[in-house]
C-alpha cells in the first residue's frame, strides 16, 4: 500500500536533498510543503501519514504546525528535520508530539535506521538512478542554495550564543539578496533602527572572499550585557567588549559551518569596527557603491528580551563563480 509522505521545508534545496535521502524500493508518494500551512492543508487532504517538517519557516513554522496536529487530532507522524540544533528546540519538538529530531545537514544513513527503528520501512536498500531521478526536475538557483548553507551554519552559531547567553535563539528564515552594494540598506531590517553599532572581518578562499558584519541595535548592547555574568553592570568599555565577542563568536561559527558545507577553508581577518551609536547607511558607507553582492541577512533575537542582533554575509560579485560551483554539489 503506498504511504503518502510530504516533505515540509521552505528550501527547495532542502526538500530536493531529503527526498534523494530516503531508501530505495519504498511504496510513497511524496507531497512537497513550501511552509506549514502548506503542509497542513496536504495532512487535511490526506497527503500526509508521514512528513518531515523544518522548524524555520515563513507563514507558519514546524512549531507552530506541531501544536496544530496536536489540537486537532491529525494521525501524521512527523520526524523533524531541523539546522536548529539547540537542545532547546529539539527538547520542545518532542514534547509536542515528533517521533524523532533529526539534524542538518541530512544523513542517509540516519534517515534509514531511524525510519527502520519505527518499522516504517522493511529494506535498507538505497534509491536506483531510475527512483533518485524522480527529483530531478527542479533546478536551483544559486540564491537557494546558499540560503540553505547559510540555515544550517546559521544553526551552529544559534546555539553557540544560547549557550553563551544562557537561554534559546529565535532562528529566523536567512535572506538573501543579490544586489548593488549602494541598494543594500533599502533591502535589510536593520534600516528601521536609528543607532547600531558595527564590526567587520574579512574572509577569503577558494575563489570566495567577503566579510561578516555584525549589526547590534544600541538598546540591545545593556540587554545583551547583562546576561553575560562578566559584564554586569556594564559601562562603554564592556559594551565594546560585548560587541567584539559576538562578533567572534557568531561570525566565525557560521563561516565555519558554511565553508565545511562547502568543502573550502577561509583565512579570517582581524575584527574591524565600523562604528558605534549610528545609522545603517553611515555603518555601510565607503564601499564600492555599484559593486554587486550577494547579502545574507540573519536576524537572531531572543524572545521577550529587547535584544536585536544582525549577521550579514557579504559576498563579493567575483566569489559568484565559485559559490555556484561549490553549492551545485550540494544538490
Amino acid at each position: 500500500m503506498t504511504l503518502p509522505v510530504i516533505i515540509c521545508d521552505d528550501s527547495a534545496m532542502a526538500r530536493k536533498q531529503l527526498a534523494r535521502s530516503l531508501p530505495g524500493g519504498w511504496d510513497i508518494e511524496v507531497t512537497f510543503a513550501n511552509n506549514g500551512q502548506e503542509a497542513l492543508d496536504a495532512i487535511h487532504a490526506g497527503k500526509g501519514d508521514l512528513m518531515f517538517l523544518d522548524l524555520n519557516m515563513p507563514v507558519m513554522d514546524g512549531f507552530e504546525v506541531l501544536e496544530t496536529i496536536r489540537k486537532e487530532d491529525l494521525s501524521s507522524l512527523v520526524l523533524v528535520v531541523s539546522g536548529d540544533i539547540q537542545p532547546e528546540a529539539r527538547k520542545r519538538v518532542l514534547a509536542l508530539g515528533a517521533l524523532e529530531f533529526i539534524k542538518k545537514p541530512i544523513n542517509t544513513e540516519i534517515i534509514t535506521e531511524i525510519l527502520n527503528n519505527y518499522g516504517i520501512i522493511s529494506s535498507r536498500q538505497p534509491q536506483t538512478e531510475e527512483e533518485l531521478a524522480r527529483f530531478n526536475n527542479e533546478q536551483l538557483e544559486l540564491n537557494d542554495l546558499i540560503q540553505e548553507t547559510v540555515n544550517i551554519a546559521m544553526g551552529q552559531a544559534g546555539k553557540l550564543l544560547g549557550d553563551l547567553l544562557n537561554t534559546f535563539i529565535h532562528l529566523p528564515v536567512p535572506k538573501v539578496h543579490l544586489v548593488n552594494y549602494n541598494q543594500l540598506p533599502d533591502h535589510l531590517a536593520a534600516k528601521q533602527l536609528s543607532s547600531l553599532s558595527a564590526i567587520s572581518q574579512g574572509f577569503n578562499g577558494e575563489g570566495i572572499a567577503g566579510e561578516a558584519l555584525i549589526l547590534i541595535d544600541d538598546e540591545s548592547l545593556p540587554a545583551i550585557a547583562e546576561l553575560l555574568p562578566e559584564t554586569q553592570n556594564a559601562d562603554s568599555n564592556s559594551e565594546l567588549e560585548v560587541l567584539t565577542d559576538l562578533a567572534g563568536l557568531l561570525s566565525g561559527a557560521c563561516l565555519k559551518g558554511f565553508a565545511k558545507q562547502l568543502d573550502v577553508r577561509f583565512s579570517l581577518g582581524h575584527p574591524i569596527i565600523l562604528g558605534k551609536s549610528l545609522p545603517l547607511e553611515q555603518l555601510l558607507k565607503n564601499r564600492e557603491k555599484n559593486e554587486k553582492i550577494l547579502a545574507v541577512e540573519i536576524d537572531y533575537h531572543l524572545p521577550g528580551q529587547n535584544i536585536e542582533c544582525d549577521l550579514l554575509l557579504l559576498f563579493t560579485e567575483n566569489s559568484l563563480p565559485a559559490l555556484t560551483e561549490r553549492t551545485g554539489y550540494l544538490q
